[in-house]
């Protein structure tokens, strides 16, 4: 059964981090800050979830990309006890996928529990204040598989973010496998 996110909790702040990115620098919140907005998304390698939305993601960043909006993704399983999403594995991962934003390590988890990130995939996008306006889904899943009928969910609520600075009041819940929490 995939868990679902919460509710968007509107004009709540972005939060800073450090994390090392797949290219092995070390980014910030600031170093990643869009013009008209940012994207905050917390995946994985493994998730059946994140792998059935992955070529929409990379499809929808390059497109905000365009409009003002940076993206960046953050992978904060347990590597130890999920090998397949070990820093070397995510270099691979988004290598594979051609992602044309930074691919971020949360190796302590501090940075998805600050914010409150429960599964993957889950999508925070902020305004160009840093101000949360969207805590919903990549688009519909049916058994696993995207339905493709035009913009996806995401990328429709980014760019009224961009343009108006607030975000859909009706959001769908994104939905995927867990974050995988160290157990110690």
């Amino acid at each position: 059964m995939p868990i679902q996110t919460p509710i968007c909790d509107f004009g709540q702040k972005a939060h800073d981090f450090k994390l090392k990115s797949t290219e092995g620098k070390i980014l910030s919140l600031a170093d990643v800050k869009g013009e008209k907005g940012t994207l905050i998304m917390f995946i994985c390698n493994h998730c059946p979830y994140v792998k059935a939305v992955t070529k929409d993601i990379v499809e929808d960043c390059k497109k905000l990309k365009d409009i003002g909006i940076n993206s960046v993704a953050i992978c904060a399983n347990d590597a130890e006890n999920y090998p397949e999403d070990s820093f070397d594995n995510m270099i691979e991962f988004s290598k594979k996928n051609q992602f044309g934003f930074p691919y971020l390590v949360d190796e302590t988890q501090e940075v998805a529990k600050t914010y409150d990130a429960v599964c993957t995939p889950d999508f925070f996008g902020y305004n160009k204040d840093l101000e949360l306006q969207y805590r919903g889904r990549l688009r519909e899943l049916k058994k696993l598989i995207p339905v493709r009928d035009g913009d996806s969910d995401l990328l429709k609520a980014m760019m009224q973010i961009a343009e108006t600075h607030k975000g859909p009041e009706n959001q769908i819940p994104s939905a995927g496998c867990g974050i995988k929490w160290k157990t110690n």
